[in-house]
């Protein structure tokens, strides 16, 4: 995939007239891992993708152009979500991808969900995003109301490799239902609104920043409702785990449903050590750039969350050495 995001960019800029052979050498490409494409990673992703690069024949930063890093050209890659993320970024397959909070440090330390697997020491952080939602979807008049109503019902977890499957899992724990107590079902975000519509599953779980896009389109289709995960077993997940916090999603965030409480982690920004210094503080610059500003306010509906007053909250990994030197020239770390 990489390989071919780099031969496809290159023939594009080359047929166009963009590079001669001298500035083709300097290009750099730079993948980011995001997650389905009706989901919120993605288009995010292309945001931050083209807020950091800056092509050969770009305008210059202050002429209005980009500024982005010079001879960068990031590219962000649909993926399977967190988990595949992480593993994509350990295998050396994509050099960053945004992953939940709680995914990021299990695969670190080789802990929690990640128990039994060698810790992933070389994962470090670029920046923390936005809060991610917990969205637990099912049509107004299912009557499930509740976690514990979807016993005996058909849930959709999301596909192993995602983040929402791992945290889908924990809150039906946290709740009292095991396997064998639900049929589930493995769909993307795209996926189970249809088949929620089309009356093949009872409900879904999705963990992404609100509105995302498959869900505002469901909504507006069909008359939906978001389930509440909150009450005793919300607060033991809470407790257990403390990338969880109890947050809500507010009325007007999908059409026809009401402020609904339940809990969030956060979304990070992360890449491998092997990523080189110089690099990874350049983009930790573009992105904190007082113009790419403009780009995340209008380019997605959660862009006005990515903010550097932020950008360091919930870390639980180490910091990328190039992104912990942007921090500290800017007053943003001791």
């Amino acid at each position: 995939m990489f390989d071919f995001v780099k031969s496809a960019a290159m023939a594009a800029l080359l047929s166009a007239g963009l590079v001669g052979a001298a500035s083709a050498q300097e290009l750099k490409f730079f993948t980011i891992g995001t997650g389905g494409t009706a989901a919120t990673y993605y288009p995010v992703g292309g945001v931050i993708a083209n807020a950091i690069s800056n092509p050969p024949g770009s305008r210059a930063c202050d002429e209005g152009g980009s500024c982005g890093v010079p001879g960068l050209i990031a590219s962000a890659v649909s993926s399977r979500g967190s988990v595949d993320n992480v593993n994509a970024i350990v295998s050396g397959l994509r050099n960053s991808g945004f992953a939940q909070s709680d995914v990021a440090y299990w695969a670190y330390t080789g802990t929690g969900t990640m128990a039994g697997q060698p810790p992933a020491a070389d994962l470090r952080a670029i920046a923390a995003l936005f809060p991610e939602h917990i969205h637990l979807v099912a049509l107004a008049d299912s009557g499930i109301n509740s976690v514990a109503d979807l016993k005996g019902k058909r849930v959709s977890l999301d596909e192993p490799g995602s983040g929402t499957f791992v945290d889908a899992n924990l809150i039906l724990e946290a709740n009292g239902l095991t396997e064998g107590s639900f049929t589930a079902e493995a769909l993307k975000p795209d996926a189970a609104s249809d088949a929620l519509r089309n009356g093949q599953i009872d409900a879904f779980f999705f963990v992404g920043g609100y509105p995302t896009g498959a869900i505002v389109e469901l909504a507006s289709a069909v008359k939906i409702k978001l389930v509440p995960i909150a009450g005793p077993g919300a607060e033991a997940l809470i407790s257990k785990y403390g990338f969880f916090s109890a947050s809500d999603i507010p009325e007007g965030a999908y059409e026809g449903v009401g402020t609904t409480t339940t809990v969030a982690v956060g979304a990070q920004w992360i890449t491998s050590a092997k990523e080189d210094e110089a690099l990874i503080y350049d983009i930790t610059k573009a992105l904190w750039n007082a113009k790419t500003r403009v780009l995340l306010d209008v380019g997605h509906a959660k862009g006005k969350s990515i903010t550097a007053e932020t950008a360091l909250d919930g870390i639980g990994i180490p910091l990328h050495p190039g992104a912990e030197r942007f921090y500290k020239e800017a007053g943003m770390l001791k």
